[in-house]
């Protein structure tokens, strides 16, 4: 099959925040992810980067590090619900999926440098700190179901359309429509014309369920000079898994040709099922760096570079046709097996933030963010022409500003009050995704060496996408996702 051909198959139930742009989806897809957190950081909107001293920075602004004074570890559990309303074809819809995962788990260790005896202690380099661990910044786990009459168009006009486009050979999913009866030619052998034999009206539902996320492995280190300057390292090694399977049901009544010698057409009610299934599986690796400023003891100022993920992505699609008509006749294709490796740069990233300490009745802090979406690069190789998947990332994504503001109040020796907000930029030119609002809080426990965070968090977004690709007739459908998350972190000083 061409190569061209299973881009566009692929494309075809794209609930993504990129429809019918093939592989660039990915951009989106691979790219949007959160910085990784402790759940004092997600109580506070997620703005770490001007804060120091949480072992989220082993993830995020490597300058961090310096604040420690002690060596720490952390870890973070997470309890998802994801909640999918939709609208399609005036009729609404819903579905859930809950999920547990380990969000966060880092350790950092501290060490003191030497320095010359009777010299200042607060002053020079005083200490050079290091940490690795976990985090998941990315969770792709959704149910989608939705459903309605559409009573002017059917997925067969989108199999005649890659008839029309790339023929009608055998194992194609336009040579499967037609063998099924769902479409026929309605020109000429020498200039083909197919077209879809559905009569208007028709029942559609399509039913998503995604499963996978994104996760790396962090190593940080950050040095302390003079309990002014701080500064960091860090490397994250990527791993990306992604798996989606749909089927997409019409039921209907079409013309079939039956009888001989001379074949007459007899309206028939028919079902059809189009399944697909992907499975995404990656590995990638980015590097980044950062700093932190004092230039009076209640203020910090922080930035840092985000390089690049340059990844290696496995990509495998099958799919399948099954046809029920009225006549007895049943037909069942597939599932037919395409994969793909290609190779993909997510953009830079540049945040900068700031930090206002209160003495010792806590902070408030807020991030800003900056990602061109445009600048992700799919590479070509001899089995994959990419042209066209990046002219479709320059033309479709923009560049995209994430906000988030917090504040962490003291109100006991023990006992931590939290809250913030978060605005993710869309990143599509267009209206077909909203940004991604979340909103937080948490609490805090601190018993000596050992301490307890928990916090919630709420995040909505709504996204238009298209079951199949017919071009301006193309149906769309409204989703408003809703995630309600809950984080716990247990951590110990030592």
């Amino acid at each position: 099959m061409k190569i061209k051909y299973l881009l566009s198959v692929i494309a075809i139930v794209a609930v993504t925040k990129n429809s019918f742009a093939q592989y660039s989806q990915d951009a989106i897809r691979f790219s949007g992810g959160q910085t990784g957190s402790t759940a004092r950081i997600k109580a506070v909107g997620n703005a770490g980067t001007a804060i120091g001293g949480d072992l989220s920075s082993v993830s995020g602004n490597p300058a961090g590090l310096g604040f420690f004074t002690k060596s720490e570890l952390s870890l973070t559990p997470e309890f998802n619900d994801i909640k999918v309303k939709s609208i399609y074809q005036s009729t609404p819809g819903m579905d859930t999926k809950t999920s547990g995962n380990l969000n966060h788990a880092a350790f950092v260790i501290y060490q003191q440098l030497n320095r010359p005896k009777g010299a200042d202690r607060n002053k020079g380099w005083l200490s050079f700190n290091y940490g690795g661990g976990y985090s998941r910044t990315n969770n792709f786990y959704e149910n989608i179901n939705y459903a309605g009459s559409n009573g002017i168009n059917s997925i067969n006009d989108y199999y005649a359309g890659q008839a029309n486009l790339y023929g009608i050979d055998v194992g194609t999913l336009a040579g499967n429509a037609y063998d099924h009866n769902l479409i026929d030619n309605y020109g000429t052998n020498a200039n083909p014309n197919y077209k879809s034999n559905a009569f208007p009206g028709v029942d559609q539902q399509s039913i998503i369920t995604r499963t996978g996320g994104q996760s790396a492995l962090d190593f940080a280190f950050g040095a302390n000079y003079s309990n002014k300057f701080y500064i960091g390292l860090g490397v994250s090694f990527t791993d990306v898994r992604f798996n989606s399977f749909s089927n997409f049901y019409e039921d209907g009544a079409l013309s079939v040709l039956e009888g001989t010698p001379t074949p007459v057409a007899v309206t028939r009610d028919y079902s059809s099922k189009f399944s697909q299934d992907q499975t995404t599986r990656g590995s990638g690796f980015s590097g980044r760096i950062g700093a932190i400023f004092k230039p009076v003891e209640a203020v910090r100022l922080g930035a840092v570079i985000n390089s690049p993920t340059y990844y290696t992505i496995d990509d495998s699609y099958s799919e399948s046709l099954a046809t029920n008509i009225s006549n007895g006749q049943r037909y069942e294709d597939g599932p037919q097996n395409y994969s793909l490796t290609y190779n993909m740069r997510t953009p830079w990233k540049f945040a900068g933030g700031a930090s206002v300490f209160i003495k010792s009745f806590g902070f408030i802090t807020g991030d800003i963010e900056y990602v061109d979406y445009s600048s992700t690069h799919i590479s070509s190789d001899a089995d994959f022409d990419a042209t066209g998947d990046n002219a479709s990332i320059r033309s479709l994504y923009q560049s995209a500003v994430n906000y988030h503001v917090g504040a962490e109040a003291r109100l006991t020796s023990f006992f931590l009050l939290r809250g913030g907000y978060g605005t993710q930029g869309k990143a599509r030119r267009d209206d077909n995704a909203s940004d991604i609002k979340t909103v937080s809080g948490g609490v805090g426990l601190r018993f000596g060496a050992y301490y307890v965070d928990a916090t919630y968090t709420h995040a909505t977004g709504t996204q238009t996408v298209y079951p199949y690709e017919i071009g301006t007739a193309s149906p769309s459908v409204l989703l408003n996702r809703t995630n309600n998350n809950g984080f716990l972190t247990l951590g110990y000083r030592f």
